[in-house]
C-alpha cells in the first residue's frame, strides 16, 4: 500500500524540518509539501490533495485558524493543529477543534530533547487515525470571527479515499439567553435534590459533539451532567467556558469537593480522574485524584462510570460518544448490569472516530445507538422533560 501524503504548514523553517523529519520516520507517511504560511498551505492543499495536514496557528499573511476555515470549507481534509499556542492558548485550540480540526498536538518546546519523543508518538498516533477517518463535508456553517464566544462548531471534516459520509448537522451558533438567576452557582445555595444523573464520555471529536449535545439541552434540566473528555491539563477549562457560552446549562470545570447541582454540567479537568460519591444523605460531591492513568487516560471514562455503580438510588443515564479506543465501554456494561436506566452510544454516521461507541456496542450494553443530533432529545425524554 502506498504511503499517505501529509502536508506540513508552519512559518518556522526549523519547525518545518523537525515535523517533516518526525513524520518521515514512519514508512506509512510521506511528506509531500511544506508551506510557510496559511495562504500557501491552502493553495498546496488544493494542488497536492494530501490525506492529512499539520497546521501551525500563529503565522504571517494567513494564520492557522483562517487557513483551517478555508480548508474545511473548500477542500475538507483531516487537520492536526500543531503549535505552541495549543499549550498556552487553549481557547484557540478549542476554537480550532470546533471549526473542523481533527485533533491537536503541542509543538516541541524548550530544549526539545525528551519533549520531541512525546510529540512524535502523539503526532504519529493521531495521523494514523486521521488518514482513515471519514469525510464529513462542512455544511450550514457561517464562519465567525476569532471571538471565542461567537465561534460556531464545525462538523468533522476528514478525508479518505472511501465514499463521503453524510454531512453532520448544522450546529447552533447563537449565544443562548442569559441563565436564570436561580441557575447561577452560589456558595450559599441550599442542598439540591435530584433523582436523575447523566454521565458522558468522549475523546477525539468530542468538543464538537459536546457542543451539539449541550447546546440542545434546556434550562432547568433536572439532573447534573458529568463529562469526561480526553484532553490535557489547561484545555478542559477553556472547553468548559466555551460550552457554558453556548448552553442553557451551567457548564464548569469540575473542582474537588464540588456538590452536584441539577442543571449543571461538570467537565473533568485534564490530568485528574473524576469520581462521584455520596455527601451525606441528600447530596453528592466530586472527588478528583491523581491516581495512575487508566489505559493511558487521566481522566478516564471508565473510572468516572464505575464510581456511579453504588449510586443505585439515582436513575443513571450513560452516554459514550466519538473517540479512539474503548474507554468507557466496560464501565457502561457494569452500569447497565447495575440498573442504569439509559445507555446511549453515538452512531458511526456522525462519529469522527467510531472507536469508543463501537466497543460499547460490541459488549452488548447499549440500549440506543443514535446520531449525535438526537442524543440531547433522548436525554431530555429519558429524564422526563
Amino acid at each position: 500500500m502506498p504511503p499517505y501524503d501529509i502536508l506540513v504548514v508552519d512559518d518556522s523553517v526549523f519547525m518545518r524540518k523537525i515535523i517533516t523529519d518526525l513524520i518521515s520516520e514512519d514508512p506509512a507517511f510521506r511528506v509531500v509539501g511544506a508551506a510557510k504560511n496559511g495562504r500557501e498551505g491552502v493553495e498546496m492543499v488544493k494542488k497536492l490533495k494530501p490525506h492529512a495536514v499539520t497546521l501551525d496557528i500563529e503565522m504571517p499573511e494567513m494564520n492557522g485558524l483562517e487557513a483551517l476555515k478555508a480548508i474545511m470549507k473548500d477542500h475538507p481534509v483531516p487537520v492536526i493543529m500543531l503549535s505552541s499556542l495549543t499549550q498556552e492558548g487553549a481557547a484557540e485550540t478549542i476554537r480550532a477543534l470546533e471549526w473542523g480540526a481533527f485533533d491537536f498536538v503541542g509543538k516541541p518546546s524548550g530544549s526539545i530533547s525528551l519533549d520531541l519523543h512525546k510529540v512524535k508518538v502523539l503526532l504519529l498516533e493521531k495521523l494514523h487515525t486521521a488518514v482513515k477517518a471519514k469525510v464529513r463535508p462542512v455544511t450550514g456553517i457561517s464562519w465567525s470571527s476569532r471571538t471565542a464566544s461567537a465561534a460556531p462548531a464545525a462538523p468533522p471534516a476528514p478525508r479518505t479515499p472511501a465514499a463521503a459520509a453524510p454531512p453532520a448537522p448544522p450546529m447552533r451558533t447563537e449565544t443562548p439567553a442569559a441563565k436564570p438567576p436561580e441557575r447561577i452557582r452560589s456558595a450559599a445555595a441550599g442542598v439540591q435534590t435530584f433523582d436523575h444523573l447523566v454521565a458522558i464520555g468522549t475523546s477525539t471529536g468530542g468538543p464538537r459533539a459536546l457542543h451539539q449535545v449541550l447546546s440542545d439541552m434546556p434550562d432547568h434540566y433536572p439532573a447534573p451532567v458529568l463529562i469526561v473528555q480526553h484532553m490535557p491539563p489547561n484545555f478542559t477549562k477553556s472547553l468548559a467556558q466555551r460550552l457554558d457560552s453556548i448552553s442553557k446549562l451551567t457548564v464548569v470545570e469540575a473542582e474537588n469537593g464540588m456538590v452536584l447541582e441539577r442543571g449543571t454540567a461538570y467537565v473533568a479537568p485534564g490530568g485528574y480522574h473524576m469520581t462521584v460519591a455520596r455527601n451525606g444523605t441528600q447530596s453528592y460531591k466530586i472527588h478528583l485524584s491523581k491516581d495512575e492513568p487508566r489505559g493511558g487516560h487521566r481522566p478516564s471514562v471508565d473510572t468516572m462510570f464505575e464510581s456511579l455503580l453504588p449510586l443505585k438510588e439515582l436513575k443513571r443515564h450513560i452516554v459514550i460518544m466519538t473517540g479512539m479506543g474503548a474507554d468507557g465501554a466496560k464501565g457502561m456494561q457494569a452500569l447497565k448490569q447495575a440498573g442504569a436506566i439509559t445507555t446511549i452510544a453515538e452512531s458511526e454516521e456522525t462519529c469522527v472516530v467510531y472507536g469508543m461507541p463501537r466497543a460499547a456496542v460490541e459488549l452488548g450494553c447499549v440500549m440506543h445507538v443514535v446520531p449525535q443530533q438526537q442524543i440531547a432529545g433522548m436525554l431530555i425524554q429519558s429524564v422526563g422533560r
